[in-house]
């Protein structure tokens, strides 16, 4: 008589947030639908937390991973640039970063080196394009920033991150992807 092996349970090496991440970007592409033309990675932004702390996550659905990088708001988003969000804004002019999700289109070589053309799909963030909010690398955006001065700088509006880090938002976020941002309070 053969007697089945035993499965044994086994802990899940995420973390409550990187699940919860992992669920939003599955909640955004779904919502998204075909606005997207690759469904394996999403990058989420989480503005509810400080900008010292990684917030940016790149989900990979494909493998259920999550790697979480830093990234810095808009100038329009915190006055006091005390690094918390404040506001986000839409609105030409605002230096602000806009809530909701964002196709990732192609990259082009910009005034902060190769970056990553960013469409508004919702109407909190529909004037990405003409307001040319991107991804982009920035010097403001890194590690040894946030230990000097205990926050990161701010951007236009736009996605910026640490040089080092920012071939990863290359690799994992150009040609079609999901980009999604708001206030979650994940992190």
């Amino acid at each position: 008589m053969v007697m089945p092996g035993r499965a044994f349970a086994s802990a899940s090496p995420l973390t409550p947030g990187q699940r919860r991440v992992l669920d939003v970007a599955k909640e955004q592409m779904d919502r998204a639908g075909e606005a997207l033309w690759r469904r394996d990675i999403a990058g989420i932004a989480d503005f509810g937390v400080h900008s010292s702390v990684p917030r940016f996550h790149f989900a990979n659905l494909e493998q259920g991973t999550v790697r979480s990088f830093l990234v810095a708001h808009g100038t329009g988003s915190d006055p006091e640039h005390d690094g918390y969000l404040n506001e986000f804004s839409n609105t030409p002019g605002s230096n602000a970063t806009s809530r909701g999700a964002y196709v990732t289109y192609e990259w082009y070589r910009g005034r902060y080196g190769t970056s990553i053309r960013l469409g508004g799909l919702d109407p909190d963030n529909s004037n990405a394009l003409p307001r040319y909010i991107v991804a982009h690398p920035a010097e403001y955006a890194t590690r040894a920033h946030v230990e000097r001065w205990g926050r990161l700088g701010r951007s236009n509006g736009c996605f910026a991150m640490d040089p080092a880090d920012f071939n990863e938002a290359l690799w994992n976020l150009s040609g079609g992807r999901l980009l999604y941002a708001d206030r979650l309070g994940i992190s």
